[in-house]
């Protein structure tokens, strides 16, 4: 099974990153208020970034380096790997 490091895009324009094995489940989650902290307080507006990895070990070391960048770090992560359409 895979699991993904996603970005969240919030309606005040921040990011909130996390993983999950199934992205689109996890975002609807996070949409009903049921997610994250962060989300409750800050609605999800779209998912902005996708990234698979093997398993959650690696899943997660991804997610903490992604949690370290600057916002700038973090826009360009979500360039390089924009969702599935």
């Amino acid at each position: 099974m895979s699991w993904f490091l996603y970005v969240i895009e919030c309606v005040d324009g921040s990011l909130y990153t996390g993983i999950s094995v199934d992205v689109q489940r996890r975002f609807a989650v996070h949409a009903s208020g049921k997610g994250g902290r962060y989300t409750r307080s800050h609605p999800p507006r779209r998912i902005v970034a996708v990234q698979a990895f093997p398993d959650r070990g690696t899943a997660a070391s991804a997610e903490h380096r992604v949690k370290r960048l600057t916002v700038s770090g973090k826009l360009d992560f979500c360039r390089q790997n924009p969702p599935p359409s």
